[in-house]
């Protein structure tokens, strides 16, 4: 997910967004404790996205 996507977003649509990634991110551990993902690098991708998504979040808030 490319930051400028990020900045672009509404407030709910980042909550809703952040919500997704850390379901999803559950899923991808999931499947990798059961040797089941085959792409190991979309853990740490999803994690950077989080990540992104928070800062965009925080930076909001801290604006307000």
């Amino acid at each position: 997910m490319k930051a400028v996507d990020i900045h672009n977003m509404t407030d709910a649509e980042l909550t809703a967004k952040l919500a997704d990634l850390k379901n999803e991110l559950f899923n991808l551990r999931f499947r990798h404790a059961s040797d089941q993902l085959e792409n190991a690098v979309s853990i740490r991708t999803t994690k950077r996205d989080i990540a992104r998504v928070q800062g965009e979040i925080r930076a909001r808030e801290l604006k307000a």
